[in-house]
């Protein structure tokens, strides 16, 4: 399995949000749990950098106008620096990356 390094911000920091919404210890167990299946799932996987490759990507397709989210694009940049395909389903946002493959397995 493969992942972007976006990807696994966008998930860390979805769990410290929720961490730190609890100010009593009893109640950031779940969320601490859930952020540690996280790393170890994580672990299992190829994750796929943020390298000068994916940022030059990101600047030239910001000075075309394309107009997504930041996390969106970054993922993109990501992966058409690497290669790869994109699942997801957000292929309505995505399909605005030229050149972008994306496949959504869940329709």
């Amino acid at each position: 399995m493969v992942v972007s390094i976006v990807t696994v911000e966008e998930q860390v920091r979805g769990s410290l949000a929720e961490i730190s919404r609890h100010r009593d210890p009893h109640r950031q167990i779940s969320p601490y749990a859930k952020l540690q299946r996280q790393i170890d799932l994580f672990a299992d996987w190829l994750i796929l950098p943020w390298d000068a490759d994916s940022a030059d990507l990101f600047v030239k397709l910001r000075r075309q106008g394309l107009r997504i989210g930041s996390l969106d694009l970054k993922i993109a940049c990501i992966s058409l620096a690497d290669d790869a395909t994109v699942l997801t389903r957000n292929a309505k946002n995505l399909a605005q990356v030229p050149g972008l493959r994306i496949e959504n397995w869940l329709d």
